[in-house]
C-alpha cells in the first residue's frame, strides 16, 4: 500500500514538473529536440534492432513527446496514465496530431494488448510506473515472437544514495531507486535476454542506460 501511496504522489508531482518544465518552450522547438533524441538513441541501438512499416510498435509510457512521434508507418499504441492532463495543460500535446497512434490513457499495468507487438519502447518511464517487477513481466509478455524489448532508466550509481533516496523522496518523481545491476537482474529473472547495453547519459547520482532485450522461449 505504500508503494501504491507514493505511486499517487509521484503522478500528480508529475503533472506539475511538466507544466513548469514545459512553460514558455516553444511547442515546435521543443517537439523537433525530442525527435532528435530519439534519431540520437536509435543510432546507439544500431543494428540491434530495426523498425520496418507495418511493425506493431508499443511506447510504454509514452509522455506529450514519446517515441512515437519517429514511426509514422508503424501500427503504435502509446500508453500512458497523464495522456489527458498533457492534453488539458500542455500546448505542446494533441492526440489529433498524431492520427496513426492509438493513445491509451491508463497506468501501463492495467492496459490489455489485444495482440502482440514487434518492438516495444519503454523510455525513462519503467521507474515512473507503480509496479515494476510486474511492468517488466508485462512488458515480456507482449512481444511477439522474436520482438524486441527497448528498456531505458535512470541507474544509480552510489549504493549510498540509493538506499537515501528510498528512505527520504528527494527524487520524488520516480518511486522506485535501483542499480543497473539490480534493473539487468529483475530483466533477466522474468526470461528477459539482455542483447544490448548502452549507458546514455552519465551524471554522479545517476547513468541512463538502455537495454535491448528478448524473450527467452
Amino acid at each position: 500500500m505504500a508503494g501504491i501511496r507514493r505511486w499517487r504522489i509521484a503522478q500528480k508531482a508529475e503533472r506539475r514538473w511538466w507544466r513548469r518544465y514545459l512553460r514558455g518552450r516553444e511547442p515546435e522547438e521543443y517537439l523537433a529536440g525530442k525527435q532528435e533524441q530519439w534519431r540520437r538513441e536509435l543510432d546507439l541501438i544500431g543494428e540491434a534492432i530495426e523498425v520496418r512499416p507495418g511493425m506493431r510498435i508499443l511506447d510504454a509510457g509514452c509522455g506529450p513527446a514519446g517515441i512515437f512521434m519517429m514511426f509514422p508507418d508503424g501500427t503504435v499504441d502509446a500508453v500512458d496514465p497523464l495522456i489527458e492532463s498533457y492534453e488539458a495543460d500542455l500546448p505542446h500535446f494533441s492526440r489529433e496530431a498524431w492520427p496513426g497512434v492509438t493513445f491509451h490513457p491508463v497506468p501501463f499495468e492495467e492496459f490489455d494488448p489485444v495482440n502482440p507487438y514487434d518492438v516495444i519502447f519503454c523510455n525513462n518511464a519503467v521507474n515512473h510506473f507503480a509496479d515494476l517487477p510486474l511492468s517488466i513481466e508485462r512488458l515480456l509478455a507482449a512481444l511477439a515472437p522474436g520482438g524486441r524489448l527497448v528498456l531505458s532508466s535512470d541507474a544509480h550509481n552510489h549504493a549510498v544514495f540509493r538506499h537515501l533516496f528510498r528512505a527520504v523522496p528527494f527524487d520524488i518523481l520516480h518511486p522506485h531507486q535501483y542499480t543497473a545491476a539490480e534493473y539487468e537482474a529483475m530483466i533477466t529473472a522474468r526470461g528477459g535476454v539482455i542483447e544490448k547495453q548502452v549507458v546514455v547519459k552519465e551524471t554522479f547520482f545517476f547513468d541512463r542506460w538502455l537495454w535491448v532485450v528478448i524473450r527467452e522461449d
